[in-house]
């Protein structure tokens, strides 16, 4: 089997609006909290205090207009939507877990949003296999190349 790099090229392509989602809270974030600073059954916040209403929005926002330049809404909707709700998802295991708010969570916080973001436009989508398993391959490490990125722009506290 050989490698395409034209492929690798595609798929992220494909996986653009949930990339641009994850990322853009990160720059338009802040104000008041998705969760609205109640607690869990545990007395631990439900998300936290990173997870807020105006990030979500802009990142939804943003990787669907991506979505549109590409011809794709609904799957552009879904991607963000996706990724966004994996994002959620995370910082509620981390809560659960004890983990701070920006705190690094090996692979959860990598894969998280993409993998969220696969089982929400799967049943819309013809994404490929391949597609598929080169967004969770790469992500990773294109996850921490943007945010170390961030964090020598000063965008981000942290390189994770």
């Amino acid at each position: 089997m050989e490698f395409d790099f034209l492929k690798l090229l595609f798929a992220l392509y494909a996986f653009l609006p949930a990339y641009v989602a994850n990322a853009t809270p990160t720059i338009f974030g802040g104000g008041a909290t998705i969760d609205g600073e109640r607690r869990f059954v545990d007395g631990r916040p439900i998300f936290g205090s990173h997870k807020t209403i105006r990030g979500f929005l802009s990142g939804l926002i943003a990787g669907t207009i991506i979505g549109f330049i590409q011809g794709q809404v609904l799957s552009g909707f879904l991607l963000s939507f996706g990724a966004l709700f994996g994002d959620l998802a995370g910082a509620f295991l981390k809560r659960r877990l004890s983990i701070p708010p920006g705190s690094i969570f090996p692979i959860i916080d990598q894969l998280s949003f993409v993998l969220f973001a696969i089982l929400f436009v799967l049943p819309f989508s013809c994404l490929t296999i391949e597609e598929i398993f080169s967004a969770i391959f790469f992500t990773p490490f294109f996850h921490l190349m943007t945010n170390t990125i961030a964090y020598f722009l000063n965008i981000k506290k942290h390189p994770w």
